[in-house]
């Protein structure tokens, strides 16, 4: 429990209530060491200033120093399965066509034509490809990447003597993810995670899981404002109040795991601690919401007397989530079934490797306006344990007027939570440029991860600008 004693130094103050750990240390199914872990650490009080958000200079120096250096998923596995499978991504002005070109190699190509420049494959575009032909004069390269054709090569001699294979990004992967890098000098990816959470990833076999629903909205609001408002839960009182009656939200944890990795832990089955006199444990079970509740098939159970809402609540969803996704669940603690586990993957990636909500966020801005935001939410089910295929989901793209409820198999309840929490976006972005206020104050602990997220920019800030070098970016 949290209690106050004495005098606290600046970020040990927590919500007066049990903690997260207390909860879930009193689960039936005990928690992996990864869950039953804590790495908080204090990050100052200073405000952080508005104009990270506001002015177009400072987008620009973000695509100059930070985006062209940092670890970027690009695309699952799944996404390009055999070879010549190709995955189209775009970071800002970048664009890389990322595709299978042997059974276990894959790689990331600079999206242009090396003669005069045009996009090999369109943004948003994915497929197969025996090579990769410019639609503009054709121009072809092999998927290894070696140039094939030059049509009327006679006039074109000179270039004989030049290396013309296409130029590439770094490729790793974790997870199930395909990961780009544009910087050659960049550290290894996993290096720039680091062990903690290198090994939280592993433990969560996500390679396990694949993507049945992938939607993508965009926003009139910085790419940092939009992936902030999903960073902490002191905003789910006022944003989500339909939730606060079966979810901890003040009482979250909240963790940092070097430059490019934080998390919060946000239980399911509790009553929120400031409504903790106004809800019974039956409220709780009728009041959750879920990810993916399709899979529940619409029942919630009857809560007998003496029992905790909680308990009963993962012992259902353990036995539902089995039945519904042909899974094995008898090894996965309580925690994993019912809580929210939020990872920030610097830059610009959450993973949310829980059961009851197991998501990834993908965040990108514009490159052609500093406010606006590309934002995709992909959902992952388990694959079924045996082995049965499984088909990933295209994205679904949704106009600015449209709400995430209107998705193709989205979960109402869950699509107009994240309407709720993006709604707010269009206010703050207004906010912050009418503000008289140079900067955005911070709580100390329920919002470390945005001040650890705004810190780390400023780190890839201060470095000087890189731009990819054409000549070192192609294979000896």
């Amino acid at each position: 429990m949290n209690v106050v004693t004495g005098t606290l130094q600046p970020g040990e103050a927590r919500c007066p209530a049990e903690s997260t750990q207390d909860i879930i240390a009193a689960d039936r199914n005990a928690a992996p060491a990864w869950a039953a872990s804590e790495s908080y650490h204090y990050l100052g009080s200073e405000d952080v200033s508005k104009e990270r958000y506001t002015d177009p200079a400072f987008a620009k120096g973000e695509f100059e120093r930070m985006w062209t250096r940092t670890w970027q998923m690009a695309c699952r596995e799944d996404h390009i399965p055999e070879v010549g499978d190709y995955y189209v991504y775009d970071i800002g002005q970048y664009s890389f066509v990322v595709t299978r070109c042997d059974d276990d190699e894959i790689r990331a190509y600079f999206n242009a034509c090396l003669h005069r420049g045009t996009k090999l494959k369109p943004s948003g575009t994915a497929g197969f490809a025996a090579n990769l032909k410019c639609p503009f004069h054709g121009w072809t390269w092999n998927l290894d990447g070696s140039l094939k054709e030059i049509p009327e090569k006679w006039d074109f001699a000179h270039t004989a003597t030049r290396k013309m294979c296409l130029p590439e990004a770094r490729v790793e992967r974790l997870g199930g993810f395909v990961w780009v890098n544009i910087d050659p000098a960049a550290p290894s990816l996993e290096d720039y995670l680091g062990a903690e959470a290198l090994a939280h990833l592993k433990a969560w076999k996500l390679e396990d899981r694949y993507i049945y629903l992938h939607v993508q909205k965009s926003y009139p609001a910085n790419w940092k404002l939009t992936m902030e408002a999903f960073m902490e839960a002191y905003h789910v009182g006022d944003t989500h109040p339909q939730v606060a009656p079966a979810n901890g939200d003040v009482n979250s944890q909240y963790d940092v795991y070097g430059d490019h990795v934080d998390r919060f832990i946000s239980t399911l089955g509790v009553v929120s601690p400031k409504l903790r006199d106004k809800y019974s444990e039956a409220d709780i079970i009728a009041n959750f919401t879920l990810g993916d509740s399709s899979s529940l098939g619409g029942s919630k159970p009857e809560l007998k007397a003496g029992e905790r809402a909680r308990q009963v609540m993962a012992d259902m969803f353990r036995d539902m989530f089995e039945t519904a996704t042909n899974t094995d669940l008898s090894h996965v603690s309580d925690t994993e079934l019912l809580d929210t586990y939020s990872y920030t993957f610097f830059p610009n990636l959450f993973l949310f490797p829980g059961i009851s909500l197991p998501m990834i966020y993908r965040f990108r801005p514009d490159a052609r306006d500093h406010r606006r935001t590309i934002y995709e939410v992909m959902f992952m089910r388990p694959k079924p344990k045996d082995g049965s295929e499984v088909e990933t989901a295209e994205v679904e793209i949704l106009q600015d007027h449209q709400s995430f409820a209107e998705a193709e198999g989205m979960d109402p309840g869950f699509g107009h939570i994240l309407d709720q929490d993006t709604d707010n976006l269009y206010a703050q972005q207004e906010g912050l440029e009418a503000s008289a206020k140079p900067g955005l104050t911070l709580g100390d602990y329920q919002e470390v991860r945005v001040r650890h997220f705004e810190q780390t920019i400023d780190k890839y800030m201060a470095m000087p600008p890189y731009h990819p070098d054409f000549q070192a970016l192609q294979r000896p």
